[in-house]
């Protein structure tokens, strides 16, 4: 028996529809804080007793170790025995715990490899006001000044009678001041006095119940009585369920209700098996309403993004300039043009999008237990269902088994949210991997149009870098697209290019609006952007006669950190060292967020099948003062793990609005076998932190495709540089 609700496609559209990066409100913290007695310093620390230090922590664990970086960071400040340092999730309060980076500006957000430089200076000045106030209650008991007290890891020392008193002491008798002590950046640790920040022999928090076995993600709670769910996702945005046949859907054991809703069609049972297999069960016909999201062909369409992108008088909009590249085009002595793509890429998180919600019987409250981006986004998305308030919404934070950007958006939440509504009893929502795919926002489809001038010297005057693509703010960030006047901060990121010296340099993007639920994507819009320009740059080396190495050398000559990543990746690669016939390297340079990196692949090539065989990638980054040596490392691996995963095999493609893929059988993601080896080198620099998480991702493409040129002579042109497309172009 199909339920009818009375949940209207257009409510719920507007209710998810609201969704942006940079929304803030007001509301009271809903977690009790730390122990009993313990004293809080502001919003960031409390102390108790016993000297356990509970550092509330803003951001999402996701395998970035950002649970550790962060309360370190702090700690640091407030010269915390680490060993006493434990967190807290802080509560969905942008306007206190919000990441003040210039991308957010104050969302409560995780992504964008952001949340260490964004979080920084609040992590530093929570722990220096707190050490402050230590300092005066000490010298307030003693009678001593305060000028002659000094810290050690939690311990409050006065050197010039020799006694020492712990941080659990002083909070006995400490006055926390209503305002807390002003702070100047002036006040802060040197980097050469850090005690915590840097340092190899701290591990990150997350691992031990990551390795037992005992961690705890969103999929794995449980309450009482909860019903389970499982929905058959609509394909598109728009498309409704016209016909259900529920009947065999009924029939199986376990098996509670059927309703069909806005965003698909829902099954609930007495346990995830019966939930899946009732879902299994259900017959529906898809309604597109004369909605053009209906029609989408991916294949179709990049011909149409590549008509756009070539076009001369297409509405493009200006990202990036610096000079007149049209008019140094327009004069060159030389022109060299090219053209990239790339296809759509899913998020592919090990854990597929869950969540737990329980509503309270007047539909005014609610609890969700999930693992998400931004808890304040969930609960802003959940009160908007329930027309109430984010402050009568508890989010429960849970370790995110993957995230890359699919869990910033909070569809799941939504989901189990309304359902919970409906029953009025605790309802689980796992997506099967089937319907994780189906509901996928992926990174956009793109096309590239590249134009390049030359003097009559040789020497590069022009560069002029065209896309075409979905705009991905248009869809995440609605409000701040329509902010800064349609620009997308997330796709375009990437196209800039502030370090190579190009007189003139004009990077400008073309929106095409296809109605896909495009989305952050793991290194964001400098994932493609930057395998269409590093690409394009082999190419001018080629076509000048230069050392693809050379070149990049010559361009980022006023700009000392880039040429170091350039220069460190050269020499652990021994760039100039003869290579076998059947082995050739590649190279690629990016920014990213004030970052710096820059790649080396080596490979070869099985001509028969066209497959490329990845044998080693060198890696070399600078993002400033790094918290967690190990953790950088192992950062930049993991980010050239995706980036090679969806430069060689990740492909995602539409036809009649759907995706056409299910699940990992055709949805290649890189095996381990196919595993190069990955050498890592991390810079560190007195610069603030810039962020790491992302910073492997840009490089990994152009370098491996730079390196198929060297072989073979053949360039390609559209990601992924799967077998088939290699075989295609080696034919040409």
């Amino acid at each position: 028996m199909l339920l009818e609700t009375k949940i209207s496609r257009r409510a719920f559209l507007q209710t998810t529809g609201a969704l942006t990066f940079a929304f803030t409100f007001a509301g009271k913290a809903t977690h009790a804080l730390a122990q009993e007695g313990a004293a809080k310093f502001n919003a960031w620390v409390s102390i108790a007793p016993d000297g356990t230090i509970t550092v509330m922590m803003p951001a999402a664990e996701m395998g970035q170790g950002s649970l550790t970086a962060l309360p370190l960071i702090l700690a640091e400040e407030l010269d915390a025995d680490w060993s006493k340092v434990t967190t807290q999730y802080a509560p969905p309060i942008p306007k206190i715990y919000g990441n003040y980076h210039p991308l957010f500006a104050g969302a409560m957000l995780t992504a964008a490899s952001v949340s260490t430089p964004g979080y920084w200076m609040s992590m530093r000045m929570g722990g220096a006001q707190a050490r402050r106030v230590l300092l005066d209650n000490v010298a307030q008991q003693w009678g001593v000044p305060v000028g002659e007290l000094s810290t050690e890891p939690s311990m409050v020392v006065h050197q010039a009678s020799g006694r020492k008193i712990s941080y659990g002491e002083v909070i006995k008798f400490a006055k926390v001041p209503e305002t807390p002590p002003q702070i100047t950046e002036a006040d802060l640790k040197k980097p050469a006095q850090f005690r915590l920040i840097g340092r190899a022999d701290i591990p990150r928090t997350d691992v031990p119940s990551k390795t037992n076995g005992s961690a705890k993600y969103g999929i794995d709670v449980r309450l009482p009585g909860m019903l389970y769910a499982s929905v058959l996702e609509a394909p598109y945005d728009g498309a409704k369920a016209a016909e259900v046949n529920s009947d065999a859907a009924m029939k199986v054991s376990g098996v509670k209700k059927v309703l069909s809703l806005p965003f698909g069609v829902a099954v609930l049972a007495d346990s995830v098996h019966a939930a899946n297999k009732g879902r299994r069960a259900l017959k529906v016909k898809w309604d597109g309403g004369g909605n053009p999201n209906a029609s989408f062909d991916s294949e179709k369409a990049l011909a149409e993004y590549a008509s756009h992108a070539r076009d001369p008088n297409a509405n493009a909009m200006t990202w990036f300039e610096k000079g007149d590249a049209k008019s140094a085009l327009a004069g060159a002595a030389k022109t060299l043009q090219a053209e990239y793509s790339s296809v759509h890429c899913y998020h592919a998180q090990m854990e597929p999008m869950n969540c737990v919600a329980r509503v309270a019987a007047d539909g005014q409250s609610a609890e969700v237990w999930t693992g998400t981006q931004s808890t304040a986004l969930a609960a802003f998305v959940a009160s908007n269902v329930l027309k109430t308030t984010p402050d009568k919404i508890r989010v429960h934070q849970h370790l995110l088994g993957g995230g890359y950007g699919r869990r910033i958006w909070p569809d799941a939440v939504a989901q189990a949210v309304v359902l919970a509504n409906i029953t009025k009893e605790p309802v689980k929502l796992i997506l099967t991997r089937e319907d994780d795919l189906t509901a996928a926002r992926p990174r956009p489809m793109t096309y590239h149009v590249m134009k390049a001038g030359f003097d009559g010297g040789g020497n590069l005057v022009a560069w002029h870098h065209r896309l075409a693509a979905e705009n991905v703010d248009a869809v995440a960030a609605p409000p701040r697209f329509k902010a800064t006047g349609g620009k997308d901060i997330i796709g375009w990121r990437g196209l800039e290019e502030p370090f190579y010296a190009v007189p003139n340099i004009l990077a400008d993007a073309v929106r095409e609006q296809r109605g896909v639920r495009v989305h952050a994507w793991r290194g964001i819009g400098a994932g493609y952007n930057k395998f269409a320009a590093e690409s394009f740059l082999d190419e001018i080396a080629a076509a000048t006669g230069k050392d693809p190495l050379a070149l990049r050398l010559e361009l980022t000559r006023d700009h000392p950190r880039a040429q170091a990543v350039i220069k460190a990746v050269a020499e652990m690669a021994q760039w100039g060292k003869p290579r076998g016939k059947d082995r050739a390297l590649g190279i690629a340079f990016s920014d990213y967020h004030e970052s710096f990196s820059a790649g080396i692949a080596e490979i070869s090539l099985d001509r028969k099948t066209g497959k490329i065989k990845v044998h080693d990638y060198w890696i070399a980054g600078d993002a400033g003062i790094v918290v967690q040596p190990e953790n950088a490392h192992a950062q930049l691996e993991s980010a050239v793990v995706y980036g090679l995963s969806s430069a060689l095999t990740e492909e995602l493609t539409y036809k009649d609005g759907a995706v056409q893929q299910s699940n990992f059988h055709d949805y290649q993601l890189m095996r381990m076998s196919d595993m190069p080896l990955i050498h890592t080198k991390v810079i560190v620099t007195d610069n603030a932190p810039t962020g790491l998480g992302e910073l492997g991702v840009p490089t990994v493409a152009p370098a491996i495709g730079n390196a198929v040129f060297k072989l073979t002579g053949k360039r390609l042109r559209q990601l992924p540089m799967s077998a088939s497309r290699v075989s295609a172009t080696l034919k040409t």
